[in-house]
């Protein structure tokens, strides 16, 4: 599914198009205030998804090992889902891809919000094939208000008035033990997508955003960059 752009979007500029580095750098800083859950075996599996189970609306992020090399690539060692008060950190170098992950991912009654989210999912995949259902891509959403930097950075500083560290961003994400630096990193980034979402919902006043899934048709190999110019594009 894809969204049409409103033609009356250039008219509303209720957040601004883009935000500095300066003005980032002046706002207060936002960090997740709620429980953190790190999920590394199946019982701690199975209490998590209990606790997911009864939501309808998640932050959604993953965190990979970063690369340092030219050619170098690590799998996904890290996937966060966030409720309002509980953000759970599935270390999936110990999980791998569980079923109960996948079923929630294929599950269009609970949206998982987050951003570029196309390269998350295939990153995903990667590890498990499943048919994504109920993703939203906040910068698919963002454009529609007229934001053109669709950062998640820039995007709690458009939207939250807030900014979000980014210190911890290339630290070793396959670490068996992760410390609380990066599990707080890891859970704020995963949550403020889910904040972010309900902020731009209650903005709307035009429904200019009613209909805002992934279009998982385009998960085909193209990336999300060129699937964004695409949709732009075909837009009316």
């Amino acid at each position: 599914m894809s969204i049409k752009e409103n033609s009356d979007l250039g008219k509303q500029m209720i957040y601004p198009e883009r935000i500095s580095k300066n003005e980032l750098l002046e706002l207060p800083l936002l960090q997740f205030p709620g429980k953190i859950h790190l999920v590394n075996d199946r019982i701690e599996m199975e209490k998590a998804m209990e606790l997911i189970q009864e939501e309808a609306l998640l932050g959604f992020d993953t965190e990979t090992r970063p690369s340092f090399k030219r050619g170098e690539n690590h799998p996904v060692a890290l996937l966060q889902l966030a409720s309002e008060t509980d953000a759970f950190l599935f270390q999936l170098r110990d999980l791998g891809l569980p079923d109960p992950l996948k079923e929630l991912f294929e599950d269009e009654s609970v949206l998982k919000i987050g951003v570029a989210i196309h390269d998350d999912i295939k990153a995903l995949q990667q590890k498990s094939e499943f048919h994504p259902n109920g993703f939203v891509d906040l910068a698919d959403i963002a454009r529609r208000f007229g934001i053109i930097t669709t950062g998640l950075r820039n995007l709690t500083g458009i939207v939250l008035k807030s900014r979000i560290s980014k210190r911890y961003q290339l630290s070793n994400w396959n670490r068996k033990i992760l410390d609380e630096h990066q599990q707080l990193y890891a859970a704020t980034d995963a949550w403020v997508c889910r904040e972010i979402y309900l902020q731009m919902m209650e903005s709307d006043l035009e429904g200019m955003t009613a209909l805002d899934q992934v279009d998982t048709e385009s998960l085909d190999g193209t990336s999300s960059e060129e699937t964004q110019k695409e949709e732009l594009r075909n837009a009316i």
